[in-house]
């Protein structure tokens, strides 16, 4: 029988690095995801519709525009999820960059964005781990 070791708990205290890295990342994906999820709708940074690989838009009903809209309203609920529960949202956030990556590796010439999304995945993950620090409520229940 194996045994998990607990977290130690630590005090949020703003001279702390570890908390300052915690809270750095926790504004970051709260604030991108919902940024870029609500300009799935607004298309004003970038037309969304290009990212979705042809392959995965025959697959899913409707149009990559249509498939961008459901890609924003996620992005959006990511990023409050990690506002309200950082080790929640930080594992949703990293699937989801996970899936997005492997979208993208689907499309030529995007190698280079899904890269920068695997970098973005670690960093949700970390946050994970920094949120692990700060918060004593168990993922799962025992």
């Amino acid at each position: 029988m194996s045994t998990v070791a607990a977290v130690p708990q630590r005090s949020p205290s703003l001279t702390d690095p570890v908390f300052q890295a915690f809270a750095l990342l926790r504004i970051g994906f709260v604030v991108a995801p919902i940024a870029f999820g609500l300009d799935k709708f607004a298309h004003v940074l970038v037309n969304w519709d290009v990212y979705l690989a042809p392959r995965l838009d025959r697959l899913v009903p409707g149009t990559a525009h249509q498939a961008m809209y459901a890609v924003g309203a996620i992005e959006v609920v990511a990023g409050l999820v990690v506002a309200v529960r950082p080790k929640y949202g930080s594992l949703l956030v990293a699937g989801w960059l996970a899936g997005i990556v492997i979208n993208l590796l689907l499309i030529p010439g995007y190698y280079d964005i899904a890269l920068r999304d695997f970098g973005l995945m670690l960093a949700a993950v970390t946050l994970f781990r920094l949120a692990s620090a700060y918060d004593s409520r168990p993922l799962l229940p025992r």
